[in-house]
């Protein structure tokens, strides 16, 4: 059979199997980021935000709209990969796709396509109940829908890392818990960074959260705190380090191989 038949049907095996999963237990996957992105909504959107009035020069729910869509979409896109691949390594199962003709990447893009699926998934499910909350305008949907696909991206691949030196399941919630939530909440989801004194901006910019939050609100309210070049430069050099890190260590077979 031709090898780029074998690899492309490898890939869709992998893809279909994430999506499947995700789907056939959508009560833990879908619902849970569904009520919690409500809760945010009806607490620091209604509640919190008539007291603050406008952020940025728009009213302060629409402003965190778009920070909270790309909070569920890094998420629930990260959250995929390292819980799936892990498993996958507590199986034993991962060991048949090492000794198969299948290339690396072609694993690496099947579990990446299956996170990026999931996030989406998420984020559109949360982008509906916002609009129960308040009226988005899309300003440029081009830059939203790049900006949504990348940062899906970019946390899969930071999942399946994850995934690869876990080795049991508490280490799967420990990069989400002391690492990623805390860059979300200080990413401007709730904030902009010109309200900080000039010290904290500077550091705020050290969080690649923060890039994908306000280019995303550029993309729906026409506004950001920072360059949105710079930050889809940023976007494509982390996802091309971090993915080919990802590649050499499913070559040496990092953590899957025992």
């Amino acid at each position: 059979m031709n090898p780029t038949r074998v690899q492309w049907i490898a890939f869709q095996t992998i893809v279909v199997k994430e999506v499947r999963r995700f789907m056939r237990i959508w009560q833990q996957t879908l619902l849970p980021p569904a009520i919690t992105m409500t809760l945010y909504f009806i607490i620091f959107g209604n509640l919190i935000g008539s007291r603050i009035g406008e952020m940025g020069g728009v009213d302060y729910m629409s402003y965190i709209v778009p920070g909270l869509i790309m909070m569920s979409v890094i998420t629930n896109a990260y959250g995929n990969v390292s819980s799936s691949f892990f498993g996958n390594k507590f199986q034993r199962s991962v060991e048949e796709m090492m000794v198969a003709p299948v290339y690396p990447i072609t694993i690496l893009a099947g579990y990446v396509a299956g996170g990026v699926a999931r996030g989406v998934a998420v984020g559109i499910i949360v982008t509906l109940l916002s609009l129960y909350f308040t009226d988005l305008q899309v300003h440029n949907f081009g830059v939203m829908a790049a900006v949504v696909f990348l940062s899906a991206i970019l946390f899969s691949i930071g999942g399946f890392i994850n995934a690869v030196f876990a080795t049991k399941f508490d280490d799967i919630a420990i990069v989400p818990t002391f690492i990623i939530t805390p860059l979300t909440y200080l990413g401007g989801v709730f904030y902009s960074i010109s309200l900080l004194p000039d010290f904290w901006q500077g550091v705020s910019q050290l969080n690649p959260i923060l890039y994908m939050v306000n280019t995303f609100r550029y993309g729906v309210l026409g506004v950001s705190d920072i360059h949105i070049g710079f930050a889809f430069a940023m976007l494509f050099v982390f996802i091309f380090i971090l993915g080919g890190y990802s590649i050499w260590l499913l070559r040496r077979g990092t953590g899957m191989r025992q």
